[in-house]
């Protein structure tokens, strides 16, 4: 992000995506894309989740952000290194202390509840545009009721086990 006194007032409030309304999170969503100098979304499919694990999947995510972007560093939320990538500095919580690690936050969090909108429209009767795909008791019970969708991770335990 600019270090400038007008993105830092249009910004003023930014905080980790949870901490924000969904509201705030769409405000920030335009005033953060309107100001980056750049900024990259990586996406992966239940499927290769399943095949590597979540964590893995994440790097690769991350990976894919970080291609479409020029940049001499990445800043990291937490302390695990994305394997093959530049150089990285990481910050613990980062998504309090750094107004660029609260913007991506805040843009992937709008871009997958957009996901989540359309996966609704795709697969009526699951309730993704209320939960987002989160594990609530109303997301486990579609699914134990419709079966999972080619979205829903296979690795991932629904409902209660027997």
């Amino acid at each position: 992000m600019p270090n400038s006194s007008g993105v830092r007032k249009a910004l003023r409030g930014l905080n980790d995506s949870k901490q924000l309304s969904s509201g705030a999170r769409e405000k920030f969503d335009l005033l953060i894309r309107r100001y980056a100098l750049s900024f990259g979304i990586g996406l992966v499919e239940a499927w290769e989740i399943d095949e590597v694990n979540i964590l893995q999947a994440t790097f690769k995510a991350m990976r894919q952000a970080l291609e479409k972007i020029d940049f001499d560093f990445a800043l990291i939320d937490g302390n695990k290194a994305i394997p093959g990538s530049t150089e990285q500095r990481f910050l613990i919580k980062g998504d309090e202390k750094s107004i660029s690690i609260a913007a991506a936050s805040v843009i992937a969090k709008v871009y997958r509840d957009d996901l989540m909108v359309e996966l609704d429209r795709e697969f009526p009767g699951y309730g993704f545009a209320r939960h987002k795909g989160y594990g609530t008791k109303e997301h486990q019970e579609k699914i134990l009721l419709l079966g999972p969708t080619p979205q829903h991770r296979r690795s991932f335990r629904w409902g209660p086990t027997s």
